[in-house]
């Protein structure tokens, strides 16, 4: 599925009225959705062997054992997924004996994502329509500069059997031509974990 973004003009610098202004990319507002736990579950439960509630007790389960791991200062390595490992914030002092653990501010959980689940933007990917990659397309845009010709004869980025686009990077794709895939990875062995 295409994410939709729209260009807005800034300031190189926030805040410095002097600094040049540059036109930048952001996510469409409003077309971001969030997807549940159950709502994930019943789409495993479609692909797999294991029931909606089967998902649901293993993902709780997870994050139950997950919260054990952080606070005892751990790392969770999930193969294919990445790794989980907690963090956390200090004020400094100038004298040692003023540098307590009252210091630390906050903790955070961080997240380091595994190699074989970072996403790549498709339209500079040097493999298209690999498993990871990201389609973009700027919404009010229906053409690329590079598609003119194709326009020329009759043709249209957004015909229905022109699915992505071109191929040239740019362009309109057609995000109701892509489906959208929650969560199917699995290990070796067929579970998730």
């Amino acid at each position: 599925m295409a994410i939709p973004v729209q260009r807005y003009k800034r300031h190189t610098i926030l805040g410095d009225e002097t600094s040049p202004e540059l036109f930048y990319l952001k996510r469409e507002p409003g077309h971001e959705r969030t997807y549940l736990l159950e709502d994930a579950a019943a789409e495993i439960e479609t692909t797999s062997a294991l029931s909606q509630e089967d998902v649901i007790h293993v993902m709780k389960a997870f994050v139950r054992r997950l919260r054990i791991i952080l606070t005892q200062g751990d790392k969770l390595k999930v193969e294919g997924l990445g790794t989980f490992f907690p963090t956390f914030s200090c004020q400094g002092t100038e004298e040692e004996k003023d540098c307590t653990v009252r210091n630390i501010q906050k903790v955070h959980v961080r997240f380091a994502v595994d190699n074989t689940l970072r996403l790549v933007n498709d339209s500079i990917a040097s493999t298209r329509g690999g498993a990871n990659n990201v389609q973009f397309y700027i919404k009010g845009e229906t053409e690329s500069s590079n598609s003119s010709n194709n326009n020329q004869q009759g043709g249209n980025d957004r015909d229905d059997d022109n699915i992505g686009g071109n191929d040239n990077g740019g362009g309109f794709v057609n995000p109701a031509a892509y489906t959208c895939m929650i969560m199917s990875t699995s290990n070796k062995s067929g579970t998730l974990f």
